[in-house]
């Protein structure tokens, strides 16, 4: 009886998170003037309103990126998947920068302490912020289901795509190259 509880209790979480899942993307013929046509469907303009702490005690202002394709990575450093897809991160950033291209990596669920240690050992060259006692950021940005987390953001602050777990270089590179 418990078992049959317990796959009820499960498929009810799963129907209850459907309408949270991304719908697609939007086709030309189908695009607004609110979401471009590499945007996802319901695409919503970003809020750039926070000023975050870094990695190395700064603080960081989320506005002063206002006009760059932002790649908005929330991770954990005890994700699996986070921690293979930060060196990729770290590659494209080098190789994007120039063309106005800002990762930012959001550490959330997590212990600060352990982040400095993580930006050594991957070479991380972009801002880490630490997020984790954050929750207005969080709520501005989530809800997260599960890491890692890249909000894809256009120059003009719309919030793209937003792909949930590992992406492979050639999907981020594409999603790179449609919002430059």
């Amino acid at each position: 009886m418990r078992w049959i509880l317990a796959g009820v209790a499960a498929l009810g979480l799963g129907l209850a998170a459907v309408p949270f899942l991304p719908i697609g993307t939007q086709t030309a013929g189908s695009s607004s003037a609110k979401a471009p046509a590499s945007c996802d469907g319901k695409a919503q303009v970003a809020n750039y309103d926070f000023k975050v702490k870094d990695v190395d005690g700064g603080t960081v202002n989320l506005a002063d990126y206002k006009g760059k394709v932002v790649m908005l990575n929330f991770f954990a450093t005890w994700c699996g998947p986070c921690k293979f897809e930060t060196p990729m991160f770290v590659q494209l950033q080098e190789q994007y920068r120039k063309d106005g291209v800002a990762f930012l990596g959001v550490q959330i669920d997590d212990d600060p302490a352990l982040l400095k240690p993580f930006k050594d050992e991957y070479k991380v060259n972009y801002p880490l912020l630490l997020a984790n006692d954050r929750q207005d950021v969080q709520d501005a940005f989530g809800p997260f289901w599960g890491l890692p987390v890249t909000l894809m953001i256009q120059r003009d602050g719309t919030i793209c795509k937003r792909h949930m777990g590992l992406a492979s270089k050639e999907q981020m590179e594409k999603e790179i190259k449609n919002l430059l």
